[in-house]
């Protein structure tokens, strides 16, 4: 396990036993969506997500950045927003938690670009914004994973299990999300210089899984299913919309071409175990809701941020502002034992469920 993954996995009881060097602030009591509601005499920090059609956000970011500040901070209240894939709804919450007296802002944008007047409306406030997992320029910090690193991962990966020929479909993440774009670029900086050929790509405006299958669907009334020999899907929502798209057509699902993804979400290592997706790529999202938890908290008590926190991660720069970056990793069916499970993201059991059971059982999980 690398340095990162095991301050990962010990963060939480290095909390309980030594605790940080923060001023002492309590118990989170996470406010439903939109409430704006605060503690009385606590701090107050708002956590605005951009979407829920990617299971991470409600799943994991959501509920480990709660947890990471109440025990951090014994009377501060975490304030939840999520805009639904809607930027207006989202400039609409930034409002909402600044008028419902937010210390701190943690916006993850739905739109990047967009979102510089909502940075500055916070500022205007004396409330410092942290970009959260999407850069926003302005912001007073930026934490996210090296994103053209992920794209890159993936473009090797497909390459490696096609050779240096034949035919790809690609499927990129939304043009409004200023990750897509390094990820695109990060796979194109390794696919252009192979030997496959892009046969269509497409830009999904909103991640979606439904979109993908459909654009697929609808590639596959131009290509016969035999010439699309991998696919390149952003994220393991559009792999998972590739897959029902190309069995739907008719492919077997042990015929079907090698497919990247990323987020590592249970259904994607399922299907990895299976042989129906190539790989996904494990962001360890702990690493990141906890540092972004430990940065709004010193920022609410007005404390200057460590060079280093206590996750273990250095503070660098990207595009003008703070940054904490976090490192990507590939998970292929020879590795999900020592990387999801390993870092307690799942539990095998929640992975070898049903039909599963017996890919497991090859991949010598149990």
């Amino acid at each position: 396990m690398s340095l990162h993954l095991h301050r990962v996995a010990t963060f939480s009881a290095s909390i309980l036993i030594g605790g940080l060097a923060l001023t002492a602030c309590g118990a989170n009591e996470a406010a439903d969506s939109g409430s704006g509601d605060s503690a009385e005499g606590g701090a107050t920090i708002a956590l605005l997500l951009p979407e829920s059609k990617t299971t991470r956000y409600e799943a994991f970011d959501k509920p480990l950045f709660e947890a990471a500040v109440a025990e951090l901070c014994d009377d501060c209240t975490v304030d939840y927003y999520n805009a639904d894939q809607d930027e207006a709804k989202q400039q609409q919450q930034v409002t909402t938690a600044l008028n419902a007296g937010a210390d701190v802002l943690v916006l993850d944008p739905v739109n990047g670009a967009g979102a510089t007047g909502m940075v500055s409306e916070a500022q205007g406030q004396d409330v410092p914004v942290i970009a959260y997992d999407r850069f926003i320029a302005g912001a007073d910090y930026y934490m996210s994973f090296d994103n053209e690193t992920v794209g890159q991962l993936q473009g090797e990966a497909l390459v490696e299990a096609m050779g240096d020929e034949g035919n790809i479909l690609m499927l990129n993440g939304a043009p409004s999300d200023p990750n897509a774009a390094q990820f695109k670029a990060g796979a194109h900086s390794v696919i252009d210089e192979s030997g496959l050929t892009i046969l269509e790509e497409y830009d999904n405006p909103d991640w979606s899984p439904e979109n993908a299958q459909q654009w697929t669907t609808d590639q596959l009334s131009k290509y016969d299913a035999s010439e699309i020999n991998g696919v390149y899907a952003a994220n393991d929502g559009q792999a998972g919309g590739v897959v029902a798209a190309l069995t739907g057509s008719g492919v077997a699902l042990d015929a079907l071409p090698p497919i990247t993804g990323q987020d590592a979400e249970i259904a994607a290592i399922q299907r990895i175990l299976a042989g129906e997706q190539a790989m996904t790529i494990y962001k360890p999202i702990p690493i990141e809701a906890e540092t972004a938890a430990e940065v709004a908290v010193y920022l609410a008590n007005g404390e200057d941020v460590p060079d280093t926190t206590e996750t273990g991660v250095d503070q660098t720069e990207y595009e003008g502002v703070a940054s904490f970056i976090f490192d990507p990793i590939i998970v292929t069916a020879e590795n999900v034992a020592d990387t999801v499970i390993a870092d307690g993201f799942y539990d095998a059991s929640d992975i070898c469920t049903g039909d599963y059971a017996d890919d497991c059982e090859a991949a010598g999980i149990s």
